[in-house]
């Protein structure tokens, strides 16, 4: 019986949660953005990002080999 309880509050969490994505808020992208060359169009990129992530649109993140 607790196993099924359990089981169920594991599948509502999943439900719940399963279909929501975070995206950076402007603090944090003017903190990346502050390492870059470009700032104010790394600014742009990333805020267009963000609001496409919110729309529910597909983005692209590029990956970055790491460095010793």
């Amino acid at each position: 019986m607790k196993s099924a309880l359990n089981l169920c509050l594991f599948l509502f969490a999943l439900v719940i949660s399963g279909d929501e994505s975070f995206s950076l808020n402007d603090y944090q992208i003017k903190r990346i953005c502050k390492r870059e060359r470009k700032e104010s169009t790394c600014i742009k990129i990333l805020q267009k990002k963000k609001f496409d992530l919110q729309k529910g649109k597909f983005i692209e993140i590029p990956i970055k080999p790491y460095k010793r």
